[in-house]
Parts: structure tokens; C-alpha cells; sequence
């Protein structure tokens, strides 16, 4: 039992909003150690629970109950962007208690593409040294649900922007990858997404390590002279034999930007005194990750990867040059107001032969590109099962096809997960 953070909840009027898998694991956690607390639980949804000491707030208005709490526990997803917080209530989050009072060391990691990729990796290089562990947060994992059993750990922690919009303390040693515009219906524009990002290192002292990306100009963004902690630039392009030796220990860590991932990884090794075997070992055993770069299978002479993770042009343009061959490109989602101009110009003059766009952007992108005189095979595909085929009849024998939505799913699918599994349903039905 983590008795500072009971006795934070025990005289407060708590509400939890938002009951997924985080609202879930935080009433969970309070009602172990209180189980007669007067508790609020706020959804859009109809929440079923049989619980006599908790009021239950749904529908369309159910963010109004907040006025009649002291504290918020905010699920990452939703957004206050345009809700007025009454004055006398703190919204924090699991994220932001986890940092100040669990018992370990915190390791944290965001940015807007590679943090799943670096956190696994860092959580397998520790692993690899023998030091206790866990990889928590973002991943998948709430950091409530090893709270207790937290005690002497290193955590590593995946945050995103949702998770850190609401900290008011910052990790030990933490990491920023990147940062590209990501998220702005979450947000108010641009700037509250970064704000939301920089929280990671906001709060860190004299004693704490922050690892970031030189490489990605960041002027007018990100002014890292302001972290009061221990910096180190980790740039891509290394020429130290060991690291480079790194890249060559796993097929599954393709391209420049997962390279980075590895230097990352590295770096924090060198900061806890984790030897260079240890870093070998931990970059061996890494196993991937489902749907970034994954490779799907050869059928009918045809080589799929399913890159659903990749929701922005960015990283869509890193999984092309990761792979080398993609003859067919399938892309297009949800339209949350980001830019395209630059991809298309991409789009325009990179290797790849067959683009098949999906909707929304992906329709909308085509029309441009279209517009712009784009004399490559272009597919406005419906579904799924449209583009997977038309991937079939266009994708050059012994060349891949890559899905690299550069748009997040949510107008089709539940999530990228959802996308990425269809996805490989779709190759395999159609491949036999």
C-alpha cells in the first residue's frame, strides 16, 4: 500500500472521469484501501456498478459534475480544451501520482513517434542488467496496477501527451524523441499539445537526466536551456563503434529512427552504470513492436508491413525509407486539421509506385495529388478490403506494401490496433 497517496485521497471529494481502462484501475485502486470513500464517477456512457457510496454522473453533460468535487482524476482521452474548470477543483491523473509518490525510480519517455519503440527497448536493456523492473504506463499498462508492488523498482514509463497534461512532477531521467504536430482536436492548437509534452521535463531538478533529439529542429518550440536537469543530446547519426554496433543486433529495428531509439536506450544505460553487454543483450532481445514496422508475410510474391502506428506524415516517410522496397503505399484516416502539404510533395517525388488512399485524408490527399498532375497508380479506396486488393493487383512481385496511415482510425476503426489487425484479417483472406 502506498500510504502517501491514500492519505492524499482520504479527505478530498474525488471524482474519477472518464471510466476506461485507467478510470477503472484508479476506482479499483481507491476502493482497496477505502472501501466506504463517497466516490463520483463521470462518462458519457452508462457506467454499470454495484457500489452504494458512488454517484454516478452520465450522458452528454456528465463533465458538469466536476463543480461539486475537489479533485479530478482525469482519463487520458478526453479533453477539457473547451470545458471552464470550475476554480475550486485540481485535475491531475494517474500519471501525475505515480511520479510523486510511488516508492522507485521513474524512468519517462514521450514524444510524438517512438516512444513505445525506446521505452520497450530501455525496459529491455534493465532488464537485461539484472536491476528489478517494469514497463508501465502508456504501453498499456495503468501505473496504478503496479503501484503497490512498485517499491525499489526502476519504472519505465510511456507517456503521452494526455497522460502528462495534468503532471506536476517529473520523472527522474526522462526522454523526449520528438515532437511533430499530433493531437490538436485534443488540444488548443499546437502550442498546448507541446505544453502538454513538456511537462516531462517542466518540473525536473539539478539531480534528474534529460535525453533528447537534436537533430529535429525545435527553435521557437522547445527551449531546452529552461530544464534545470543534467542534458544529453542523443542525435542519430552516431560514429561510436559500439553503438553503431547495436544496429546491426536485430532485423526488427529498421531505419535511421528506430536507431535513435536504440542510442536513447543507451544513453539511459550509461546514466544507471548498466554495462555494454547488458545494452547488447537488451537490444537482442527485443521482439518489436505489433504494428510498427511488422512485418505481415510474403503472399502471392508480395512482402505486407503493417505500420498502423504511424499517424503522422512523418513517421510514414521513416517506415518507406526503413523498408527500401515499398512499391505500394496504403494511407488515410480520421482529418484532425494537420497539414499535408509537405507529405504530398513527398508523395510526389519518393520511390514508391502505387499510392491507395483510404478515408478520409486519404481520399482527400488523392484529389490534390491529382489536381497537382501526381502520374503515379492512385486508388481512392472504400475499406479495407478494397485497398488490400488493389494492393494485390498493383504491388510488383517481390516488392512490399506498406500501411502507414499517416492519420489516426478513429472515423473506422476503434483505434490504430483495430486498423492494423484488419489490416492482416484482410492480407491473409485475400493471399490464399
Amino acid at each position: 500500500m502506498c500510504q502517501s497517496l491514500i492519505d492524499f485521497y482520504k479527505d478530498k471529494k474525488v471524482l474519477i472521469m472518464g471510466f476506461g481502462r485507467e478510470g477503472i484501475s484508479t476506482y479499483n485502486y481507491i476502493r482497496k484501501y477505502l472501501p466506504e470513500k463517497q466516490l463520483g464517477i463521470a462518462d458519457m456512457k452508462e457506467i454499470s456498478l454495484d457500489d452504494p457510496n458512488v454517484t454516478l454522473h452520465t450522458g452528454a453533460d456528465y463533465m458538469a459534475a466536476m463543480k461539486d468535487y475537489d479533485l479530478v482524476m482525469k482519463t487520458p482521452g478526453i479533453s477539457v480544451r473547451s470545458v471552464e474548470i470550475p476554480e475550486n477543483v485540481t485535475i491531475t491523473c494517474q500519471t501525475d501520482l505515480f511520479l510523486k509518490y510511488a516508492p522507485c525510480m521513474k524512468i519517462g519517455i514521450t514524444g510524438t513517434k517512438g516512444k513505445t519503440t525506446t521505452s520497450t527497448l530501455i525496459y529491455e536493456v534493465i532488464a537485461a542488467s539484472g536491476k528489478d523492473t517494469c514497463l508501465i504506463g502508456n504501453i498499456g499498462v495503468p501505473v496504478f496496477d503496479v503501484l503497490d508492488a512498485s517499491e525499489g523498482k526502476i519504472a519505465v514509463i510511456e507517456m503521452s501527451s494526455h497522460q502528462l497534461e495534468f503532471t506536476r512532477t517529473s520523472p527522474h531521467i526522462a526522454v523526449l524523441t520528438n515532437v511533430y504536430p499530433e493531437h490538436l482536436d485534443h488540444y488548443n492548437g499546437f502550442e498546448g499539445y507541446v505544453g502538454a509534452k513538456l511537462n516531462i521535463m517542466k518540473h525536473q531538478n539539478e539531480n534528474d537526466y534529460l535525453i533528447f533529439n537534436p537533430d529535429q529542429d525545435l527553435t521557437g518550440v522547445v527551449d531546452f536551456d529552461c530544464a534545470k536537469s543534467n542534458k544529453f543530446a542523443v542525435s542519430a547519426v552516431q560514429d561510436d563503434e559500439f553503438l553503431q554496433s547495436l544496429t546491426k543486433l536485430n532485423g526488427r529495428l529498421l531505419g535511421v529512427h528506430t536507431h535513435q531509439d536504440i542510442f536513447f536506450a543507451a544513453k539511459v544505460a550509461e546514466i544507471l552504470a548498466i554495462s555494454k553487454d547488458a545494452v547488447k543483450k537488451g537490444v537482442e532481445n527485443f521482439k518489436g513492436i505489433p504494428h510498427r514496422l511488422e512485418p505481415v508475410g510474403e503472399f502471392r510474391g508480395v512482402k505486407f508491413f503493417n505500420d498502423s502506428i504511424a499517424t503522422i506524415p512523418h513517421a510514414v516517410e521513416c517506415g518507406v525509407d526503413a523498408i527500401g522496397d515499398v512499391d505500394t503505399l496504403i494511407f488515410g484516416g480520421l482529418d484532425r486539421g494537420i497539414g499535408y502539404a509537405e507529405f504530398e510533395e513527398y508523395l510526389m517525388s519518393c520511390p514508391v509506385s502505387n499510392l491507395i488512399g483510404m478515408p478520409e485524408t486519404g481520399h482527400s490527399i488523392i484529389d490534390r495529388l491529382t489536381k497537382a498532375g501526381c502520374t503515379k497508380n492512385m486508388v481512392k479506396a472504400e475499406d479495407m478490403d478494397h485497398a488490400v486488393k488493389a494492393a494485390f493487383e498493383l504491388t510488383a512481385k517481390g516488392k512490399s506494401c506498406l500501411l502507414s496511415p499517416a492519420a489516426s482510425s478513429y472515423n473506422v476503426y476503434k483505434n490504430f490496433e483495430y486498423k492494423g489487425n484488419h489490416y492482416k484479417e484482410v492480407i491473409k483472406k485475400l493471399g490464399e
